[in-house]
């Protein structure tokens, strides 16, 4: 039983109201795989470059992240530098693809067939390359971006109709289906195939949809929003991990998945980079969740 995440892996340079890094741990991948790390046991594929931290590396390896899909390629790690003037929407000042301009991501033997896959947000190609090379997966999903929607929206379908679970925001999936009602934008959606649909509206918390029902998920409280880079992938982490024990998506087993996204989330919009989501207690996550299910009605 494990997870296979396929992303993007990076250093990351941000600046928001409450402070800035630089060259801070970053990338899709990372983000989902740290914060899958406390439900299951993840694999981790990706492309770094040379300069690529080694204490970055210690981190993934003190998870428990199997690191075996890992390239280290000549060249460059990919670079993102943003600055948030409005915490819900990031300015991209500079993207430096460097070592991931030429990746072309390479399933290990033993991630081939595996309980569960996540594609991260990268290229819809990248992720049709991935699909192309797998075999049995129970739970299958893909993130994305307003970036691929624009730039590539017919690869990105034949994503979407080659998977289980799509993960989208509330402009995402708006701008996808040419809809403006999230509830009609996501039926459109599901009727390229998959089985579920998640859309996250950030501070709003979460709607997950299927043909048969409807969850409405709130957000976690967070007293002060630090950095929101990598909470899309977090989210996306921890909801697919808590699927590894379950075979069917059911609506109590989804339920589950939301809060637990949820406080993961949060968490890692608390602190700068995965600040937030590191070494923590699996107890210290459970208490958080049934502190969520408490604020439910």
């Amino acid at each position: 039983m494990s997870l296979v995440v396929v992303g993007s892996i990076g250093l990351d340079t941000i600046s928001t109201p409450s402070g800035s890094v630089v060259d801070a741990v970053g990338g899709s991948a990372v983000y989902a795989s740290v914060s899958a790390s406390y439900f299951t046991s993840v694999n981790l594929i990706g492309v770094v470059g040379i300069d690529y931290p080694d204490s970055a590396i210690d981190l993934l390896r003190r998870h428990g992240i199997n690191l075996e899909g890992l390239e280290i390629a000549e060249g460059k790690t990919f670079r993102w530098k943003g600055e948030y003037h409005d915490l819900n929407k990031a300015e991209t000042l500079s993207t430096e693809l460097n070592v991931f301009a030429d990746f072309i991501p390479k399933l290990p033997q033993n991630c081939i067939s595996c309980h569960s896959l996540l594609l991260a947000n990268i290229h819809p190609s990248l992720q049709l390359r991935v699909l192309e090379e797998t075999r049995v997966y129970h739970h299958v999903a893909c993130d994305t971006m307003n970036f691929w929607i624009n730039g590539c929206p017919d690869d990105l379908a034949q994503v979407i109709g080659r998977v289980h679970i799509v993960f989208m925001n509330e402009d995402e999936v708006k701008a996808f289906t040419g809809k403006h009602n999230i509830f009609s934008a996501a039926q459109s959606v599901l009727d390229m195939g998959p089985t579920l649909i998640v859309v996250k509206r950030g501070e709003y918390g979460s709607v997950a949809l299927t043909r048969d029902y409807i969850l409405f998920a709130p957000a976690y409280p967070v007293r002060e929003v630090k950095d929101p880079t990598g909470a899309g992938d977090t989210f996306a982490g921890a909801f697919m991990a808590w699927l590894e024990g379950h075979a069917e998506l059911s609506r109590e087993v989804v339920s589950q998945a939301l809060r637990y996204a949820s406080v993961m989330a949060a968490l890692n919009v608390s602190d700068f980079s995965v600040m937030g989501i590191l070494d923590l207690q699996r107890e210290s996550i459970e208490n958080h969740k049934e502190r969520l299910c408490r604020m439910t009605i």
